[in-house]
């Protein structure tokens, strides 16, 4: 498969009192098209900047990131960020913060693709509720939906369940896993929660502590749907919780 991201000695750092601080130090990563790539690593080791860094809205110090072989040099529109901390207008019903996203000609009917992409992620029949009406696992749906609608090539997560219980968290990772069996997206996703990484990706890269490189890479041979319990998935799991020092 083709390079979908190509990140290339990738360097940042962030001036503090006490002087520089590395954050990202040399990172090389490729990201097939299609593919859904996990990083996970210690706390404050650099995940977050590093996602700012390959979805355009952060440059780094040096190196390269390259989308279809393009330099990035600002946010893309192939690539759209689903984060923690919720997009979702609230003065908005659920239907018009899926159509916000739908600007110039080409969408058709944008009220009926904002209803089928609603109905994608469970919600039908909530398209006129306003986001003080939902739950918190409604209105993470709603932020897939808005990611989704845009048909974006890239879904860049940045532990975007973090926020839900167990039980909703489980069921969102299952709702995407199924959307992407019907929609081809490459995805990039940020995660603190091991198991949670070898249930969903293709891949998983394991970071070091800050400054961050590459530490280790696991490829995740499971078909889905993916039993954690299997001896499979524990292996991996003790495996990548071994090289977090767990």
């Amino acid at each position: 498969m083709s390079a979908k991201i190509a990140i290339t000695d990738v360097r940042k750092g962030f001036d503090t009192d006490a002087g520089r601080l590395a954050v990202v130090d040399g990172l090389t990563l490729s990201v097939a098209d299609g593919e859904f790539v996990a990083i996970v690593g210690p706390s404050g080791c650099g995940k977050s900047t590093l996602m700012n860094i390959i979805s355009g809205f952060e440059r780094p110090d040096s190196g390269s990131v390259l989308i279809d072989g393009a330099t990035l040099r600002g946010p893309s529109p192939k690539g759209i960020v689903i984060s923690q901390h919720g997009s979702v207008f609230p003065w908005l019903t659920v239907r018009e913060n899926l159509m916000f996203g739908l600007n110039g000609k080409g969408h058709g009917d944008k009220a009926a693709l904002a209803d089928h992409y609603a109905a994608v992620v469970g919600l039908k029949g909530f398209e006129q509720s306003y986001p003080h009406e939902l739950s918190g696992g409604m209105l993470k749906r709603v932020e897939i939906a808005r990611a989704l609608v845009v048909k974006p090539e890239i879904l860049y997560m940045d532990e975007p369940f973090s926020a839900l219980d167990a039980l909703m968290n489980l069921h969102m990772r299952t709702e995407l896993l199924r959307i992407l069996e019907e929609e081809r997206h490459t995805v990039l996703l940020i995660t603190h929660d091991v198991e949670e990484a070898i249930y969903m990706a293709d891949r998983i890269m394991v970071l070091s502590p800050r400054p961050a490189t590459i530490q280790a890479t696991f490829h995740v041979d499971m078909p889905h749907p993916r039993k954690l319990g299997s001896p499979r998935a524990q292996q991996l799991r003790e495996d990548i919780l071994k090289e977090l020092g767990l």
